[in-house]
């Protein structure tokens, strides 16, 4: 049995199986490497995944982990937590950028593109990513992902940038003061998640001229500062992952269409593409 994970902050797709028809996917608790310990990620490993496995962990012939905090220094300690869950595995163990590039483009150049509460992107030649502009995170950069969405729309609705009404809106919607969102934003942790928390009110408001526009133009920040970097930028596809992707794809487009790029492909979560990349669609 081969098993394929695709790990965010959340939550971790599993999907196990040895054939793409004879395949299933499960959830657990989110596995990152960078902020969890060794004793919690066994813990979710054991206690989270191992029950819903339908034969014993030594069954399982490989792993194939992608996941947001794999960065190089810490691959070696996910990869030896996963071994001693799995002993007669083969272990690989990805960034969620690579997972992103097989599951978007498989074995074909392409640029993939994750578009989250976070951004990132990459050029890949069909093996592996041979050019990656740095994100560098939503107060330096981070252009078109939900906090960096949040955070423009903050600031224009703030500033009397967009329609008076927006803010009111937002306010109500969220039982928000000023005051309370320059806490959430300057005092209290994780504001890129408060900031992505307020793309759903954007998405309700998308069809209004003037949030239409402020989406266009945010996606075309994506584009320029990211995108054009990459050699091939104007005839290669350019797809794309994660939730603010899926749900604003048609804004997404048409920035493309202006600055005459190529979109690819979109989906809202890479497990179901990785299944493609890595199970054969029968028995040999």
């Amino acid at each position: 049995m081969i098993l394929i994970a695709d790990s965010g902050a959340t939550k971790t797709d599993w999907c196990f199986g040895t054939t793409l028809h004879h395949s299933q996917i499960v959830q657990t608790e989110g596995i990152n490497p960078f902020h969890q310990a060794a004793d919690k990620i066994n813990e979710i490993l054991c206690n989270g995944l191992l029950p819903q496995l339908p034969c014993p962990s030594s069954n399982v012939q490989a792993v194939f982990f992608y996941g947001a905090g794999c960065t190089p220094d810490k691959i070696e300690k996910l990869a030896f937590l996963l071994g001693q869950t799995f002993p007669h595995a083969t272990i690989e163990v990805h960034s969620d950028l690579v997972g992103a590039a097989r599951a978007l483009c498989q074995h074909r150049p392409g640029i993939a593109c994750i578009l989250g509460t976070g951004a990132n992107s990459c050029l890949y030649d069909g093996e592996k990513i041979i050019q990656n502009t740095p994100p560098l995170g939503y107060i330096l950069g981070d252009e078109g992902s939900g906090a960096y969405l949040g955070k423009r729309f903050l600031g224009d609705c703030i500033k009397q940038q967009l329609p008076t009404g927006l803010l009111e809106g937002l306010l109500k919607e969220y039982q928000l003061t000023l005051p309370d969102i320059l806490e959430r934003v300057y005092r209290q942790p994780l504001a890129n998640r408060f900031l992505a928390s307020l793309t759903p009110y954007i998405y309700k408001h998308k069809s209004q001229p003037e949030v239409h526009y402020f989406l266009t133009t945010c996606f075309t920040d994506f584009f320029q500062r990211n995108v054009v970097s990459y050699e091939g930028y104007r005839q290669l596809p350019i797809s794309f992952t994660g939730s603010v992707a899926w749900f604003f794809h048609q804004e997404i487009e048409e920035a493309a269409q202006k600055l005459h790029l190529h979109t690819g492909v979109f989906i809202q979560s890479p497990i179901l593409e990785l299944r493609h990349f890595h199970l054969p669609e029968k028995t040999l």
